[in-house]
Parts: structure tokens; sequence; C-alpha cells
């Protein structure tokens, strides 16, 4: 009861402080939900058109577009307010077709539709996107004239006869697969990797530096006045790794749930998922007690838990995915319990994979929280002792 009192305490004095409250909630999601709308790729990206032809052959080019799967299209009256809307996030291109655009066709000239686009994935997606469809028109508009050539007809007559012809020729199927295991399959939601890597980012993190309290308990004399009543040596000892378990579980547990709830992350199979957490939770407690018992002040665990935290993430794929490392980094990444957690996670979000698929990731975060703990455990109680000594 005393080592779950000691837990509780720890518990009780996080919660406390806003700003604690704030890196434990408020910003993990905040990440995620930025992440997912700059890098995933899985919502219907917004274009924006603008008609200012009104004729026949622009309103064939704005149903060519908005016939394009996967593609929200959405016509404004102008091009100041596609261009403001463009530039302020709404859409992530935008179109506009000028006037004279029928009369320049027609006449057998040249015109350029205006193409807008916002510096990101979803952006620089949508150009091709566009370019093709103008293309088709192109396509038409050519096969037409030459029909009007060859047959002496009025173009609105060879166009319609292009229209009934097309159906019926042979066309060039192209189609796209992945060679072997697609990495980023289209099933995957936009803000499921961002979840993943900013979980294992944040429960680390907040492990280290949440042993702020633990190092005042040490600093103040706490702990060592707790040794002169009747508690072991053990109880304190697995109270404060019940604290630091605790704290790390809270955020997992938060981040996990919320991310499901709000922006419909699949964290695949619930038992290894669960798992997976659990396991990195123990890892980050262990790493904050071994923090813990070698920092002595409450500054060195803000600076060198933030630049730990924060540096074996980025080296360990939370914040780029280990598919993009190069061989040799991809190596010195699995020196780190984040690269391992990042592959059970990715297996279960992206595969479906199942509790036997991830066992070799859980043996080895089982291994790192075993070897943090024991040493956790040796050096706090060690520093326990050694400050409690007579003289």
């Amino acid at each position: 009861m005393k080592a779950l009192a000691i837990a509780g305490t720890e518990l009780r004095i996080l919660l406390r402080d806003r700003s604690s409250l704030f890196f434990l909630f408020l910003l993990p999601m905040g990440l995620i939900l930025v992440l997912g709308a700059t890098f995933g790729g899985s919502a219907e990206p917004r274009l924006g058109v603008v008609d200012q032809g009104r004729g026949a052959l622009s309103g064939a080019l704005l149903r060519e577009l908005e016939a394009i799967d996967d593609v929200r299209v959405e016509r404004l009256g102008g091009a100041a307010e596609l261009r403001t809307a463009v530039e302020r996030g709404r859409f992530q291109a935008g179109v506009i077709v000028p006037a004279g655009y029928d009369a320049s066709l027609r006449g057998g000239g040249r015109t350029a539709v205006e193409l807008l686009a916002r510096p990101d994935q979803d952006g620089m997606r949508l150009g091709p996107t566009v370019r093709a469809a103008v293309a088709r028109q192109g396509e038409r508009l050519r096969a037409a004239r030459f029909a009007q050539g060859e047959r002496n007809v009025p173009l609105p007559q060879a166009l319609a006869e292009t229209d009934r012809v097309a159906p019926h020729v042979p066309g060039v199927e192209v189609r796209t697969v992945a060679a072997g295991e697609d990495p980023f399959p289209a099933t995957m939601g936009r803000f499921t990797e961002g979840a993943a890597g900013q979980l294992l980012l944040f429960v680390f993190l907040t492990s280290l530096t949440g042993t702020v309290v633990l190092i005042q308990g040490r600093r103040t004399g706490v702990l060592r006045r707790m040794l002169a009543t009747p508690t072991p040596v053990r109880t304190i000892l697995f109270g404060e790794a019940l604290g630091r378990f605790g704290i790390a579980l809270l955020q997992g547990v938060f981040i996990m749930a919320g991310s499901a709830l709000l922006f419909g992350v699949d964290w695949g199979a619930p038992l290894p998922a669960v798992l997976v957490v659990l396991m990195f939770c123990l890892v980050g407690s262990g790493a904050a007690m071994v923090a813990g018992a070698v920092l002595r002040t409450e500054q060195q665990a803000g600076a060198i838990g933030v630049l730990l935290g924060l540096g074996l993430a980025a080296l360990g794929g939370s914040m780029m995915p280990l598919e993009f490392f190069s061989p040799a980094m991809t190596v010195v990444a699995h020196l780190t319990p984040h690269a391992w957690g990042n592959e059970a996670l990715a297996e279960l979000t992206r595969h479906g994979a199942g509790l036997a698929d991830v066992l070799p990731e859980l043996a080895v975060l089982g291994g790192y929280a075993l070897v943090l703990f024991a040493a956790g455990t040796y050096l706090l109680r060690r520093s326990l002792t050694r400050d409690s000594a007579p003289g």
C-alpha cells in the first residue's frame, strides 16, 4: 500500500502542474493533427475551380475535373476568391479557366489555364492531375479538328462525332502496383503514421522530463526522511518505479484512445497494440529511473531529458519513417527502443499483423525495460542509501 501511495503522490504532483498537462495531453494531439493534415495523403484533396469562359468547352473541362476520383472539386465565383482560399489552405489547389477560352480554342488559337497549388503533398499531387485533364481536352480538340478537315463539317459536329467514337477506340491502360509489400498501403489513415510516432516520442520524453519530481524528492531530503520511517528501501523503489510507469501509461493510453476517437486512427489488433504500448511504457519508466538516480538537478532533467527524448525519437523513426532511412542508418536506428516500437506499431497499423508477428519486437522492448529497470533500481538504491548514511 505504501508503494501505491508513493506512486499516487507522484501522479498528483505532476497533474497539478498546468505545463505538465499541456505536454501530457494537448501537445501530442495537436502534433498528430498538424502532421496528419500536412503530410497525410489519404483524405480527399480539395480543388477549387473558376470558369471565367462560361462556354461549352470550359464547362466540359470542369466536368472532366469533377469526374476525377478521390478529388473534391468545388466551383467558386471569382479568381480573387479562389486565390485567397488557396492561400489560406481551404483548397490544396485551384484552376482558373480564362475568359475567351472557347473562342480561342474554336479559332485554332492557344490559351492558358491558370493553376494555383499549395507547396504541400496534396498541392503538388494535384498539379499533374489537372494537367492530365487539360491534355485530354486538347486531344479531343485535335481529333475533332482532324475530323473537321477530313469531312468538312462544323467544329461542334466534329466534336460530337469525336465524343461518339471515342469510347470505341482502344486506349492504353496503365496500372500501378506495388512490388512486394507496400510500406504505406492506401487503406492507412492520414493520421496513423503521425499518431504512432508521437505516442512513442512523448511517452519516452515525458518519462525523462518527469524525473523532476524524483530529483526534487532526493534533493529536498523527502526520500531520505522516508527512509527514517519503517519503510523498506525496496518499497520506496517500487513506489517510484510504479509512479514513473503510471505517468507513462496515462499518456500512452490517452494518445491511443484520443487519436482513435478524434482522428479515426486504427491501431490494429487490440491485444498486441496494447502490449506494445505497455512494453514501451516500461522502457520509458525504466529510463526515467536511471535518469532520476544519475541527474542531480531539475534543470539537468529538463535539458538532458528533452535532448535525449527528441534525439532518440528522431534516430528511432518517430519523426521520419524507418523506410526512408539508409541501410546503415537503419542498423543504427535499431540501437534505440523507438525503432523496435515503431516497427511493431507499423506492422499492426499498416499490415494487420497479429500478436505472433510482433513477438520479436516485444521481446526486444522487454529486454530494454529489464536492463533499464535493473540499472535504475541499483543506482537509485545506492543514491538513497548514500544520502541517508550518517555523516
